[in-house]
């Protein structure tokens, strides 16, 4: 007996001491002693390891034995280091910079390059390589990190300094966060990744946004970065047209883990094509990147930076190479806030031949679960892949002890209090707020000159509101808002109570209702801002917009059904009156001009649109956007942009005799829609296609018929669902249509190819669309133009059949 428990503590104890880990750490530094950032630290012939941080420093748990760890960098020679690992210990590497040899090679006066049969050889190679994984996965740790470097001591009255937790330099991190998941992939672009651990400095309850997806940047790709930090894509340099756009320079070859590696510089053809600059490196034979240092800049068109640089370090994995090592680097001056930071991705442990379940890839691209950012500083400690430097040590301390007082009573009573200070500057202008975030309570009043408005129907008048807003800690919410509307001129006071439960995040489910009595455009689907109607009106004697009276109930709830089908109903009462103008006040009298009646189709009489009547109705509604993605987190679902189009089917009721009701129809309609399909070099494109059908008008007034966005303005906000010629009311059918709306913006494709142009970033758009009914029979409309961020200015014609009815510029703003 005494036997037996002595073999059994004796393998415990050998078990034990196989088992433990052991921490390797040091410092990674070139020849002349200065740090070399973001080195990378692998147990040799695997993808287990970690990177070095910003100084160099890294750190490597291994098991007891003998262990060779491999050290490497772009543009160093790789070092391997055998180790008999016993206990934790210290390792201080000095990576040499690598020679490249151009022995072997014969570089002739006015020949080509030696660079361009090898680029030659891996465009011909690109899509073998790009579909040779057909799936893997693997560990993934990211950490990013964001540096204010210098900022303005104010910004809109506010001090930058104290808003943003910078030093007297108003310098600081303004971003840092962390996050380990476990990450998978099917040809072609199935992703699933789950979150392990997430860390944000200063966010004690938030979730990283880290997605390592994000950061997989593929160079076998023709196009990466589409719709991201331009309107259109850029282009690898072994794109299979990579030749007209780049120029090469081979710089030399090298041997590495027995492979011949060369080393080839990328040089843009033309200064502002969408294009990387840098150096790529190609192991020779199998024509693969094996290493890249490619950067972007602003010449080539990105947004919001002004450089971005991308460097990547592959590992062998079996009979592949996989990207182990991913920095992206980055840099920019937005408004004199200068900038600079770093996203970092340590992929390791790969499996390049996984069996996944059955409906793994269901459209979940990330799953972030409940306990994931409650890990504690042991944790991180013990688990953190690339240590932190000094000043990111501090800003965790910092911000997280901040962050904890910040969620004290006394803290956010002293904050609200300053925050709540009554303004009658900021009551007119940006609206007043009285706020309680520690019971998360948000009372919001609506800017008063904002409420106020002129048309010929009330005069001048005034729509007031008051929002109230309860958040509960799973991001459940609801929302109370009463509203008062009174115009001088016809001296009707309207009101109305609004409220709504967002109940389920995760189902995007939420029930509402509303009653009271309003003034109503019309156009249920809007004709013109009352600040356009008031200028319009006021100073060029123009009342476009039509309005009438109506009191309601209405009900309505909406919840995901399933991924990506989201289900509507609403049920809607009614008692609907007409009115007519009590007003003709304007600034300037125009001699030739009159205000037209309140009834759109009897322009100079005022004579009743419709009897008052009562409607009961409900509608039900499916929209299903195909190949729907999205993030699952405890507060909510969040779905990503797809690549396909959006569904809608809605079918509408009007009851006859249910509560008096006076309306008898039913309607059907159908809509495709789908925002930015990008088309690589040439932009993008967007389209919507609609149709719809009463199946039955035995009773039913204007308000109830299918009205169409218009347009007679020449500044409105955009919308790809406006016609931007169309009149507002004359065209409403109760009976069929059909719709189509096309744009394509091509993202600055020919601009960029004029020298005086090219800085601007102009974007040149084309679009048009179409209507056909029984009111409006093939209607078309056609523009060109340009845009700018947020401001397009463009030019169009519209015809009715072949006649052209219309033209002029348009100028719209905002997203």
């Amino acid at each position: 007996m005494i036997k037996i428990c002595a073999l059994l503590i004796f393998c415990s104890f050998a078990n034990f001491a196989f088992s433990q880990q052991f921490t390797i750490s040091g410092m990674i530094k070139d020849n002349s002693g200065q740090p070399v950032p973001f080195a990378s630290v692998y147990l040799k012939n695997t993808t287990q390891g970690t990177s070095a941080n910003i100084d160099g420093k890294y750190e490597i748990k291994l098991k007891n034995g003998e262990q060779t760890l491999s050290f490497r960098a772009v543009g160093y020679k790789q070092q391997d280091h055998i180790l008999n690992v016993i206990t934790s210990t210290t390792l201080n590497v000095s990576l040499t910079s690598e020679s490249y040899t151009l022995n072997n090679v014969t570089i002739k006066a006015n020949a080509e390059d030696p660079a361009y049969a090898i680029i030659r050889k891996a465009i011909k190679q690109r899509k073998t390589h790009l579909e040779e994984v057909k799936a893997f996965n693997c560990d993934v740790y990211i950490k990013g990190v964001q540096r204010l470097k210098s900022a303005p001591k104010k910004f809109m009255g506010q001090d930058i300094r104290k808003i943003m937790e910078l030093d007297t330099n108003r310098q600081g991190i303004i971003y840092l966060s962390e996050s380990q998941s476990k990450f998978s992939f099917r040809r072609p672009n199935d992703v699933h990744e789950e979150m392990i651990s997430s860390k944000v400095a200063g966010r004690n309850n938030a979730f990283s946004f880290n997605k390592a997806s994000d950061l997989i940047i593929n160079f076998y790709d023709n196009y990466l970065l589409e719709n991201k930090l331009s309107a259109r894509g850029y282009i690898s340099p072994i794109a299979d047209n990579a030749l007209f756009y780049y120029k090469y320079k081979y710089l030399g070859e090298t041997k590495e883990n027995g492979e011949t590696v060369n080393k080839i510089e990328v040089i843009p053809r033309r200064p502002n094509d969408p294009v990387f600059r840098g150096i790529i490196y190609i192991i020779d034979e199998s024509w693969r990147i094996y290493n890249t240092d490619l950067f972007l800049t602003k010449s080539a068109g990105i947004n919001f930076i002004d450089t971005l640089n991308i460097s990547q370090q592959f590992t062998k994995v079996k009979d592949v190479y996989m990207p182990t090592a991913i920095n992206f680097q980055f840099n920019g001056n937005i408004l004199g806030f200068k900038f600079a930071g770093y996203f970092v991705g340590v992929y390791s442990n790969y499996d390049v031949l996984p069996v996944f379940p059955k409906n793994f890839f269901n459209g979940e691209i990330l799953k972030v679960t409940k306990l994931v950012n409650k890990k504690d500083s042991i944790y991180w400690n013990n688990n953190r892949p690339i240590p932190l430097t000094a000043d990111e040590k501090i800003n965790y301390i910092v911000k997280d002890s901040i962050a904890k007082r910040k969620e004290s009573k006394t803290y956010l009573d002293s904050l609200e209090k300053e925050n709540n200070n009554f303004g009658i500057g900021k009551l007119l202008l940006r609206g007043y707020s009285i706020n309680d975030r520690y019971d998360s309570v948000y009372i919001s009043f609506d800017p008063v000159l904002r409420a106020l408005m002129y048309n010929t129907v009330e005069g001048f008048a005034i729509k007031y509101g008051v929002n109230y807003r309860k958040v509960f800690g799973d991001r459940r919410s609801y929302n109370i808002r009463p509203e008062l509307r009174y115009g001088f001129a016809n001296q009707k006071l309207t009101g109305s109570l609004t409220g709504n439960y967002y109940y389920d995040p995760l189902k995007r489910a939420s029930v509402g209702a509303s009653f009271g009595k309003g003034i109503f455009d019309l156009n249920n689907l809007g004709s013109m801002t009352s600040l356009g109607n008031a200028i319009n009106s006021l100073l060029y004697e123009k009342n476009f917009p039509k309005f009438y009276e109506k009191s309601f109930v209405n009900i309505n709830t909406t919840r995901e059904l399933a991924s990506g089908l989201q289900g509507s109903i609403s049920v809607d009462y009614t008692r609907n009156h007409t009115l007519t103008n009590t007003s003709d006040f304007k600034f300037f009298d125009n001699k030739t001009r009159e205000f037209t009646s309140n009834n759109p189709f009897t322009p100079t009489a005022e004579t009743p649109l419709f009897p008052t009547y009562t409607s009961f109705s409900a509608s039900a509604s499916l929209t299903y956007t195909i190949g729907q993605k999205y993030i699952t987190r405890p507060d909510g679902k969040f779905y990503t942009e797809s690549r396909f189009p959006r569904i809608t089917l809605l079918y509408k009721k009007g009851f006859n005799g249910i509560l008096n009701s006076d309306v008898d129809y039913d309607f059907v309609k159908a809509e495709v829609y789908q925002d930015r399909i990008g088309l690589g070099l040439w932009g993008y494109t967007s389209f919507l296609v609609g149709a719809g059908k009463f199946l039955n008008n035995s009773k039913m007034y204007y308000p109830e018929y299918k009205h169409f966005a218009g347009n007679v303005s020449t500044i409105f906000p955009p919308n790809l669902r406006k016609f931007q010629y169309l009149d507002f009311y004359q065209f409403s059918t109760n009976q069929q249509y059909f719709e189509a709306h096309l744009e394509h913006n091509f993202a600055g494709f020919f601009l960029n190819k004029v020298p005086l142009l090219r800085k601007a970033k102009l974007e040149e758009f084309i679009g048009g669309g179409y209507l056909s009914s029984p009111e409006k029979r093939n209607y078309k409309e056609f523009y060109f133009g340009l845009q700018r961020l947020v401001l397009r200015v463009s030019y169009g014609f519209a015809y009715d059949a072949a006649k052209k009815i219309n033209q002029g510029f348009r100028i719209s703003y905002g997203f």
